[in-house]
C-alpha cells in the first residue's frame, strides 16, 4: 500500500546534523526540496541559534523558504523549579525571535515519580507563558521505562483537563517503547490534537527495554518501530501534519553534508514507496 505524502509535510530535526552549521542545515534541507525544520538547544554550541541573534536566523530560514516548526525542548516541564521556568522564558523569546512556531515540552526522565496533578498544574502554570509569547506547546511523552510521562493518550486527556491550547508530539519510538502504547492508541489518541510526528527507525536486536536514543537512525525495511505502518495508521486515521525525522545515533557525527542527504532521501522513498505494508 502506498503512504501519500505530499513533500511539504516532511520535516528534519537538526540532531541529524550535529557537525553542520545552522546555516549549512538549512541550506542542506531546502536543497532536498523539503520546507521544514526543527531546531534545538542541545546542540554542541549549546545554542539554539549559535550564538547568532535570532532575527538573523529568522531571515536564514526567510531565505532557503524553510519554517522552523519548533525548538526542542524544556526538560523537565512537569517538574517546574524557577530555573525551568526560567528556561522556559528564555526558549520562548528565542522561538519569537527565530520565529519558531512551537516549544516542545518533554517530562522528567530520571525515574523519580510524577503525579498527574504535578503535570496538569505544570501544564496550567505554562499556558499563559506561551500565550503571552504567541507560541504552541507541543508535549512530548517520552517511552522510556523511567520516564514520568510515557502515555499519549495520558498526555492528551491532561492536556484536556487543564483546559490548555497544547497539542502533543508523537514520537514512533517513544510509542514502540511503551508496552501500553497500542492499547492506548486504541481507545485515546486523537489525531486531530498531534501536532507534530517525529520519526526514526532501530534495527538493532537487543529487548526493547534496552532501547537508548544511541539506536535510533533512520529509516528502512529493518526497522524494528515499524515507524511506516505507525504511518500508515495515521495516515488512515486522517492525520495530515507534520512528519520530522528526529534520528540520535551517535553515528551521525561522521556523516557528511552528502550522507545526511542521501539518508533523508532513502527514508521518504522508503516511507512512501508503492511496496506493500505488512
Amino acid at each position: 500500500m502506498t503512504v501519500k505524502i505530499s513533500r511539504d509535510r516532511f520535516c528534519v530535526n537538526r540532531k541529524i546534523a550535529p557537525n553542520l552549521s545552522l546555516a549549512e542545515f538549512f541550506s542542506l534541507v531546502a536543497s532536498l526540496g523539503i520546507n521544514k525544520v526543527e531546531i534545538r538547544n542541545d546542540m554542541q554550541g549549546g545554542s539554539v541559534t549559535d550564538g547568532a541573534e535570532g532575527e538573523a536566523v529568522r531571515q536564514l530560514a526567510a531565505q532557503h523558504h524553510l519554517t522552523i516548526e519548533t525548538i526542542n525542548a524544556v526538560y523537565p516541564f512537569n517538574q517546574l523549579t524557577d530555573a525551568v521556568l526560567e528556561k522556559t522564558r528564555g526558549l520562548l523569546r528565542d522561538a519569537r525571535a527565530t520565529g519558531a512556531k512551537a516549544l516542545v515540552l518533554c517530562p522528567l526522565n530520571d525515574g523519580t515519580p510524577v503525579s498527574d496533578r504535578q503535570t496538569l498544574d505544570a501544564l496550567k502554570t505554562l499556558a499563559p507563558l506561551f500565550a503571552e509569547y504567541g507560541i504552541a506547546g507541543l508535549v512530548e511523552p517520552l517511552g522510556f521505562p523511567q520516564s514520568s510521562l510515557r502515555s499519549a493518550a495520558l498526555a492528551q486527556q491532561l492536556i484536556r483537563q487543564a483546559d490548555v491550547p497544547f497539542k502533543i508530539v508523537l514520537d514512533t519510538f517513544h510509542h514502540h517503547l511503551y508496552e501500553g502504547a497500542e492499547q492506548d492508541f486504541a481507545g485515546g489518541v486523537d489525531v486531530s490534537n498531534i501536532g507534530l510526528v517525529h520519526l526514526s527507525g532501530v534495527t538493532d536486536d537487543r529487548p526493547v527495554s534496552q532501547l537508548t536514543d544511541e539506536e535510533r537512525i533512520m529509516l528502512s525495511a529493518e526497522d524494528r518501530l515499524r515507524s511506516r505502518e505507525q504511518v500508515l495508521r495515521l495516515e488512515e486515521m486522517g492525520y495530515r501534519g507534520v512528519y520530522a525525522f528526529e534520528p540520535f545515533s551517535s553515528v551521525m557525527e561522521t556523516w557528511r553534508a552528502g550522507d545526511i542527504a542521501r539518508e533523508i532521501t532513502a527514508s521518504i522513498d522508503f516511507l512512501t514507496s508503492s511496496s506493500s505494508v505488512q
